[in-house]
């Protein structure tokens, strides 16, 4: 059949005959398809890299400014749709979100507020947040203290402290070892974490005459005040020594405990700093804490912590033999 005529029963020209037989002549149709195949991958490539060098060039021209806030971030990818990229292009090269291109912010309602703050740590420069609370409290704002805290932190207000808290130091004076149990107490914190990697404090109390465990108070952080209020308890169940012996840690001097010790006629002795050594009765038994309990066991929780914490006391008060004095 001549040339013209198959290429009128099947629907194309001369032109294109001999332009496909100019580029596939001689191939089978597998290969054609596999050519086909290789032109159609070459060109995603080069688009591909074609659009690389594209975000590579606007990330280039973002490196000078900063790029920190969405705000900012924003006004850079319209500026590039501006200049002529898509908005998926410059959205890519900054890594943005299309919702995040299309928010509107809220208006903001903490304006008057945040001007409020201000103008009070402008008069009063050396207020901290908790004044500063106290204060708009006081002008009948009834504000969250963790919203004046956020708005507070925002501007960057918070005081600077100017000399090292003083602790007071206590009297130097030998470890004896008490005759009878109940005069004397031992008081150190021991530190651990559950399994989220969030911290454990306990509170132990030593009696230095029976060297048994008063009280161990497990929770995630303990005050001054909290220290106060573990004791408090026990005064009622057990009794009150009087002396304790504590190392000059910021909750064994804090005010909350100078205080409660005053109107509790207890006498507060503080060792030397860095001389553990003067706190013996509650180091060895922390040794053994650690050791017997805390290195044994894997706390998921804080009530696990507690559990287990408080078992193992009993189990030493009760069971675990000890040397006794001379």
């Amino acid at each position: 059949m001549p040339i013209k005529d198959l290429c009128r029963r099947h629907g194309f020209s001369e032109a294109s005959y001999y332009l496909w037989r100019s580029k596939f002549g001689g191939m089978s149709v597998p290969d054609a398809k596999r050519l086909k195949d290789l032109e159609a991958e070459n060109t995603r490539l080069k688009k591909l890299l074609a659009e690389q060098v594209f975000q590579n060039d606007l990330i280039k021209d973002a490196l000078p400014k900063k790029m920190v806030s969405a705000p900012a971030r924003r006004a850079l990818v319209r500026e590039w749709i501006a200049g002529g990229a898509s908005e998926r292009c410059a959205l890519a090269a900054i890594g943005m979100s299309a919702s995040a291109l299309r928010y509107r912010p809220r208006e903001d309602r903490n304006v008057e507020l945040r001007e409020r703050i201000l103008a009070l740590t402008h008069r009063h420069r050396r207020y901290g947040v908790g004044m500063i609370s106290l204060k708009l409290r006081q002008e009948g704002r009834l504000v969250n203290y963790k919203r004046v805290e956020r708005l507070y932190c925002e501007q960057q207000l918070q005081v600077r402290r100017r000399t090292r808290k003083k602790v007071p130091v206590g009297e130097r004076a030998p470890l004896l070892r008490p005759t009878k149990a109940n005069p004397v107490w031992s008081m150190d914190f021991v530190f651990d974490r559950t399994a989220e990697g969030r911290a454990i404090k306990s509170l132990v109390i030593v009696d230095d005459a029976t060297h048994q465990a008063v009280v161990i108070d497990v929770e995630r952080a303990i005050s001054g005040h909290g220290v106060a209020r573990v004791l408090d308890r026990l005064a009622h169940s057990r009794g009150l020594p009087k002396m304790i012996r504590t190392d000059n840690g910021k909750e064994f001097c804090d005010k909350a405990m100078v205080a409660w010790a005053h109107a509790n006629r207890v006498q507060l002795r503080q060792i030397q700093p860095g001389k553990p050594n003067q706190n013996a009765y509650v180091e060895s038994f922390n040794g053994r804490l650690r050791d017997e309990c805390l290195n044994e066991h894997w706390f998921p929780t804080l009530l696990h912590a507690r559990t287990e914490i408080e078992r193992w006391r009993r189990e030493y008060n009760e069971h675990r033999p000890k040397k006794q004095p001379d």
